[in-house]
């Protein structure tokens, strides 16, 4: 016959209430032990009997602070709850409060913005009336203090930007002058040395053989006429040169009877000669015979 269910209830009986908290209280202590080995738990049991005093049981009991560390992570846990409820409570009741402010600010900045339109004036008093045209009189001047505070500014920018333009314009001139000034020399150096190659003396058009003297005469005075300037260019020149002839009709250059034509043509130098030129030689200037053609072909 199996034992029946005790009824839980106040045991009346002193001794027996004794009796049953000693065997009970072993029992609880022993499976808060069991619980803290077996499931690796952190346990702490305190126990008060009708008599007041204490039984404790704590995790690791060889340890002082091993109740008092369990009971401060109790308070932390227990206390942050309520703090975070009570916080949450506390916010929501400061942001109401918040929204209130602000809608009834927002309606009084509406408001006033509107009286500063012109609009809503019949509910305002005089005096009201009255302040509203000193707020806008005061408005107006610190409007009109800074429009002429900032036209200001911009004059003086453009003053300064008017400075800075004119010294670059001055630095700008400077280096023109400077380049006309180096453009100009440059060209008067090409033109003194183009007049150089000009007034320079031509080159020998003639043989200058000692062997034949019919064939230099008259080289001097062809010179001379072509420093005179009595000579002008024209390319691709051919000039025959005719050989002396003396009073008896033979001719001084050559050793044949007929007369010997002599020719040079001149293709590299650009020089171009007049078409007839008759130069006297200075040996023989009484004798007319005595003369070097240039003939153009």
């Amino acid at each position: 016959m199996g034992r029946g269910r005790v009824q839980l209830k106040r045991i009346e009986n002193k001794i027996n209430r004794q009796v049953t908290f000693s065997k009970r209280r072993s029992g609880l202590l022993k499976k808060a032990h069991e619980i803290s080995v077996l499931c690796d738990a952190e346990v702490a049991v305190i126990i008060f009997s009708a008599k007041g005093k204490l039984y404790e049981y704590s995790t690791d009991s060889r340890l002082v602070d091993s109740m008092k560390n369990i009971l401060e992570r109790y308070e932390q846990y227990c206390y942050a709850e309520k703090a975070l409820v009570s916080s949450e409570l506390e916010c929501q009741g400061n942001w109401h409060q918040e929204c209130v402010k602000l809608k009834a600010k927002f309606e009084v900045l509406s408001k006033s913005q509107r009286h500063l339109m012109g609009e809503q004036l019949d509910s305002l008093t005089l005096k009201e009336l009255q302040q509203l045209e000193n707020q806008l009189d005061n408005s107006l001047k610190h409007i009109r203090s800074r429009k002429n505070q900032v036209m200001s500014d911009s004059i003086a920018e453009l003053v300064r930007k008017e400075k800075a333009l004119q010294e670059q314009n001055k630095h700008l001139e400077k280096q023109i002058m400077e380049k006309q000034k180096a453009v100009a020399l440059t060209q008067q150096l090409h033109w003194e040395q183009a007049q150089t190659r000009t007034s320079s003396p031509p080159p020998a058009f003639f043989m200058t053989d000692h062997t034949n003297h019919g064939l230099n005469i008259g080289y001097e005075q062809f010179q001379a006429l072509l420093f005179q300037g009595k000579l002008i260019r024209r390319p691709h020149l051919t000039m025959q040169m005719l050989s002396r002839k003396d009073s008896h009709g033979r001719s001084c250059g050559g050793s044949g009877s007929d007369q010997q034509q002599h020719a040079t043509t001149m293709d590299a130098d650009p020089f171009e000669w007049v078409e007839h030129a008759t130069l006297q030689a200075d040996d023989d200037e009484d004798d007319p015979s005595s003369s070097v053609k240039v003939v153009v072909l």
